[in-house]
C-alpha cells in the first residue's frame, strides 16, 4: 500500500499535465496504483476494512477474560472447547485492538536535576553466596541523580542504624551531600505521611541536619520519579553478584566498593562521559562535609552477667571481671562495640554482624591463672575498710582468706566495728588477735571491750574525799 507522501506526488504531477504512465515511471510504482490514487481523488490512505474472524465472539471473549482472571491463554483453550476457530496469536492481536486486558501505553516522564540537587536512596532483597552459602541480603544503593554517581553495600538487616551508617559511608565517598535526599516512602525515614506529604522520623531529620540535607518522598506509584537509584539494581544483580563468591560481610562490602569505583570510572555512551568527569562537576555544588562528625552507633545498656559478659544482638562481648553485676553503656559501630563505664571505655571487640551466640573473650578481661576466686575478688566492704583503717590491712587479708564464700558478712562485721569503735582499742585487739591466729569476731569484739575497759572506764581517787568511816572511830578511840 503507498504511503502518504506517495500518493500525495501522485496528485501533485497529475495536476502538472503529466501521464499516468510517466508518473508511475517516475515514481517507481504501477500503472494500477496510480490510477487508483487518481481514482480516489485523495492522498489519505484508506483503511483496511477486513472482516475479523473473532469479531462475532467480542462478548463471549470479554466474559471469559473476566472469567479466567485474565488469562489470555485459558481464554483461547476454552473458544477451542466451544468450537471457535481462532489460532492464539489472532486472539492475543484481536484483544489489544479492542482493549481486552491491554490499556494503552503512556509515555515515560523525564526528569531534570540541576548539579547538586539531589541524591536518591533505595534498598532491593538479594541473593549473595556469602560464606559458603546462599543468603538474602539487603543491598542499599546512594545515587547522586546529575553525575549518576553511585555507591552501595549489602547488609543482613536494613533497620534505622543501617541507614545511618551506609548514609554516612555513602556521603563520605563523594565527599558531600546534595540539598535533597528521595526515598521510596519506607518506614526506615518515615514517621507519617506519604509523597509531598510524608514526616520523616526527628532522628532522620537530625542526621540530615548534620550533612545539610533534607529527606523527601515521591508520591505512592510514581516509581520513575526515582528512576535513578531503581535503574542501578538490575546491574548490581546481573553483574556484580553473577558468580562472585564472598567470604564474609567485610570483604562483600569492600569489593562493592571497589565495583562501584570501576564503574563510576567507566566511559558511558549514554552520559557520554564517565560519571566521574560528571561529578567533577557536581561536587562544586554539594554541601561539603562538617569539620567533625561523630562516628554512627546504637546506644544500649546492659548488666554484666556472672560470666562477665554484656549480650548485645544475640552474641556476647567480655569485659573486665571487676565489673561484674554493673551496668554498662554498649555503642554499637558498624564494626566494633565499643564498652563504657561512665566516660571511661573499658572494653572494644570486633562486631559479629549477624546474631549466631558467638562469645568474644579478651584475655585481659580474666583474672591471672593461678589465683584463687577469694583472693581476685575485691568487695566493697574490704576496699571500704583498707581506707578507713589501712593499719589494719593485714589482718583484713587474712581474715577474708579464713571465710567463706566471698567473706562479705565478716568484713561487713568488722566494718561495724571500725566505725563504732575507738581507733587505738580497736587496732591493740586486732595485733593480739593477729599474732595468735584468731579470727573469730565475736572473740575480736571481745578483746576490744577489755581494751576498752581498762583503758577508758578506770575511775579515778578523789584526795579530798573523807577517808572511809571506820579508820576515823579508830583515832577518836585512841584519842
Amino acid at each position: 500500500m503507498l504511503d502518504q507522501s506517495i500518493r500525495n506526488a501522485i496528485l501533485q504531477l497529475h495536476e502538472k499535465g503529466l501521464r499516468n504512465r510517466a508518473i508511475a515511471r517516475a515514481l517507481k510504482v504501477s500503472k494500477e496504483s496510480v490510477r487508483a490514487v487518481l481514482a480516489s481523488g485523495s492522498a489519505e490512505v484508506p483503511t483496511l476494512d477486513r472482516a475479523e474472524k473473532a469479531a462475532e465472539h467480542l462478548d463471549e471473549v470479554r466474559r471469559l477474560h473476566a472469567l479466567c482472571k485474565g488469562n489470555l491463554v485459558r481464554v483461547h483453550e476454552e473458544l477451542c472447547v466451544m468450537g471457535v476457530d481462532l489460532s492464539y496469536p489472532a486472539l492475543t492481536a484481536f484483544c489489544r485492538r479492542h482493549g481486552i486486558g491491554h490499556e494503552p501505553p503512556k509515555p515515560e516522564g523525564h526528569y531534570d536535576f540541576r548539579p547538586g540537587q539531589e541524591m536518591q536512596h533505595d534498598t532491593s532483597p538479594h541473593v549473595a553466596h556469602l560464606g559458603g552459602r546462599e543468603r538474602a541480603v539487603q543491598t542499599a544503593s546512594l545515587v547522586y541523580c546529575y553525575s549518576r554517581l553511585q555507591f552501595f553495600q549489602m547488609y543482613p538487616r536494613f533497620t534505622r542504624f543501617e541507614c545511618k551508617v551506609f548514609l554516612d559511608e555513602g556521603i563520605r565517598y563523594a565527599g558531600g551531600a546534595a540539598g535533597d535526599c528521595m526515598i521510596d516512602n519506607t518506614s526506615v525515614v518515615r514517621l507519617r505521611g506519604t509523597g509531598a506529604d510524608m514526616v520523616p522520623v526527628p532522628e532522620m531529620v537530625a542526621f540530615g541536619e548534620r550533612y545539610g540535607f533534607r529527606f523527601i518522598a515521591h508520591e505512592i506509584g510514581d516509581a520513575n520519579r526515582s528512576a535513578r537509584v531503581e535503574g542501578p539494581f538490575y546491574g548490581i544483580e546481573r553483574n556484580f553478584l553473577a558468580g562472585r563468591r564472598f567470604t564474609n560481610w567485610e570483604h562483600l562490602n569492600h569489593e562493592a566498593r571497589l565495583w562501584c569505583d570501576r564503574l563510576n570510572a567507566r566511559f558511558s555512551r549514554k552520559l557520554h562521559a564517565s560519571r566521574r568527569e560528571l561529578f567533577a562537576v557536581e561536587r562544586l555544588h554539594l554541601k561539603p562535609l562538617p569539620v567533625w562528625v561523630p562516628e554512627v552507633y546504637a546506644l544500649h545498656h546492659r548488666i554484666v552477667d556472672a560470666e562477665g559478659y554484656v549480650n548485645v544482638e544475640s552474641n556476647r562481648y567480655s569485659v573486665p571481671y571487676t565489673l561484674i553485676g554493673r551496668t554498662l553503656e554498649v555503642r554499637v559501630t558498624k564494626d566494633r562495640i565499643e564498652i563504657y563505664e561512665g566516660p571511661r571505655e573499658e572494653a572494644t571487640h570486633r562486631r559479629e554482624w549477624e546474631p549466631t551466640n558467638a562469645r568474644c573473650t579478651n584475655p585481659a578481661h580474666r583474672p591471672p591463672r593461678g589465683t584463687t576466686s577469694k583472693a581476685r575478688q575485691v568487695v566493697p566492704e574490704q576496699e571500704t575498710l583498707l581506707r578507713l583503717a589501712p593499719e589494719i590491712t593485714e589482718y583484713v587479708v587474712a581474715l577474708k582468706a579464713k571465710l567463706s564464700g566471698r567473706g562479705t558478712v565478716g568484713l561487713r562485721r568488722l566494718l561495724q566495728m571500725v566505725r563504732e569503735y575507738p581507733r587505738e582499742p580497736l587496732v591493740a585487739a586486732v595485733k593480739t588477735a593477729l599474732h595468735y591466729g584468731l579470727f573469730d569476731l565475736e572473740r575480736l569484739e571481745r578483746l576490744i571491750l577489755r581494751q576498752i575497759a581498762s583503758e577508758y572506764f578506770v575511775l579515778p581517787i578523789d584526795e579530798t574525799e573523807p577517808p572511809p568511816s571506820g579508820t576515823e572511830s579508830d583515832d577518836d578511840d585512841e584519842g
